[in-house]
């Protein structure tokens, strides 16, 4: 992947200067790029950005979207980073995690059913015949496009699989293949609830299983469930069913 990005970078290095040439391979070029002006604002971007994005048209994006001023870019605390390309350097961002919302509500971009863009990132300068840098391209290498919907689902099997577990949001947020910060804030935003709760509703369901049958004590059908009736479980048992679990038990 580096001698490759190292080739990119200097194909279009060689290129730069021959704007008709330069402006061809950049629209036909099979990654999303985007060039930018010293001062961050939008020169340049090929197809393959605008569909990635979501971005409706050129004309709202070039000239007019700052690369600096981009609120997901500060809200993950890259802008100084970014800004060392300007310096002639080679910057790598790694898991960019764009949280799609946020791009609908700051960007003219395309309201589709994307929860969240992971890409790797490699901003590079290019510089004139004097040796100046003139402005930087950025290369997106994306990873994945996460529409939610899978990522929760993982993530709830993980959950009904290891319920008898304690609860592990790193484990949790793993198996969604999503970083536990995202997976916290996409989890609750799909299903109204932490995933934290979900595990709780989903042992105390285990429970309320377990005291169907008789031939169990309430202790014994808590201990089935690997939760303690005298502790913690029982009166959340209550919070959650109204009721204690010997009123439950009578109930049936």
């Amino acid at each position: 992947m580096e001698d490759r990005q190292n080739d990119i970078m200097e194909s279009f290095q060689s290129l730069f200067g021959k704007e008709e040439l330069f402006a061809r391979v950049i629209e036909c070029f099979p990654y999303p790029i985007q060039i930018f002006s010293l001062d961050g604002t939008a020169r340049m971007v090929n197809k393959a950005a605008l569909e990635v994005i979501g971005i409706r048209n050129v004309e709202d994006h070039i000239g007019k979207y700052n690369v600096f001023q981009d609120p997901i870019v500060r809200n993950l605390g890259v802008v100084d980073q970014v800004r060392q390309v300007l310096k002639g350097k080679t910057v790598h961002l790694t898991d960019f995690n764009a949280p799609y919302p946020d791009m609908i509500r700051y960007f003219n971009v395309m309201d589709r059913d994307v929860q969240s863009i992971s890409s790797d990132i490699t901003c590079f300068p290019l510089v004139n015949d004097g040796g100046k840098v003139e402005c930087f391209a950025a290369v997106f290498i994306i990873k994945n496009i996460y529409r939610g919907k899978e990522e929760i689902a993982r993530a709830k099997q993980y959950i009904e699989t290891h319920w008898q577990e304690p609860f592990n949001l790193d484990e949790t947020a793993k198996a969604a293949c999503l970083s536990k910060t995202h997976f916290a804030k996409l989890f609750k935003k799909n299903t109204g609830i932490t995933a934290h709760e979900y595990y709780i509703n989903y042992k105390i369901s285990k429970v309320k299983e377990k005291l169907l049958d008789t031939n169990l004590s309430i202790a014994e059908a808590f201990a089935a469930c690997n939760m303690d009736y005298n502790g913690y479980y029982a009166r959340i048992f209550k919070e959650k069913t109204g009721v204690s679990p010997s009123a439950y038990r009578k109930s049936l």
